[in-house]
């Protein structure tokens, strides 16, 4: 079972299995690296919904010994010491990173935890919603260690992407969903995965709940349309 940190618990569903990542796309690419475990460090980026969280904890559920730290949810007296004694485990994964490296000590901190993570063999992986080339970090030697290791962002999920994403989870998740229903949800939801993602859900309870076959007007009733 993985570590878990600031009151993150692992969502069940976001495993590899369940992750849409279209072939050519740098989702897809991250995918591949972190499920072959085949690099030591690596940094994503991307806006929200394009997967980083999602892939972060699939990440961490493959190995015992791994520690997920979503930093949104730092408080103002958090310190470095929840960094102390990850250098131990597996994998350390740090999402919202770029929450953090706004601030010089925070910079000092995670870059001596790199540090640590390099001379004891602990892979690394780090998300961010900003790009790491764009960010104004201000500590040099930071900088060339953000920069060590495969850097991605990724790119949103394109309409025929998110439109196969929802036949994709919608068959993963055991629903009757046809290429129509697929398109009529598509032209009603926000333009992102997670939105899609939490609107099937939405279907899905409706449609059990009622004992009702997934239709249009079960759609639209499910999401106050």
């Amino acid at each position: 079972m993985s570590q878990l940190s600031l009151s993150i618990t692992l969502d069940d569903e976001a495993t590899f299995e369940n992750f849409y990542a279209p072939f050519g796309t740098l989702q897809h690419t991250a995918m591949q690296c972190l499920s072959k475990r085949s690099e030591p460090y690596i940094f994503l980026s991307g806006n929200a919904g394009t997967g980083l969280s999602h892939l972060l904890q699939a990440a961490c559920k493959l190995e015992r010994d791994s520690m997920y730290i979503n930093l949104g949810l730092l408080d103002a007296n958090s310190t470095d010491k929840i960094f102390e004694g990850l250098e131990e485990g597996s994998l350390v994964c740090l999402d919202d990173i770029h929450i953090i490296l706004l601030n010089q000590y925070w910079e000092k901190a995670v870059f001596h935890l790199f540090n640590r993570c390099c001379e004891n063999g602990t892979r690394l992986v780090f998300a961010s919603h900003k790009r790491l080339n764009l960010m104004n970090i201000r500590f040099p030697d930071l900088i060339t260690r953000l920069k060590s290791g495969v850097v991605l962002h990724f790119e949103d999920y394109r309409d025929a992407d998110l439109l196969n994403l929802i036949k994709y989870r919608a068959k993963r998740m055991g629903l009757n969903f046809t290429h129509d229903l697929a398109v009529y949800m598509f032209n009603r939801t926000k333009r992102s995965a997670g939105s899609v993602v939490d609107d099937l859900k939405k279907i899905d309870l409706k449609a059990l709940s009622e004992k009702r076959p997934i239709t249009q007007p079960l759609i639209k009733s499910a999401l106050d349309l």
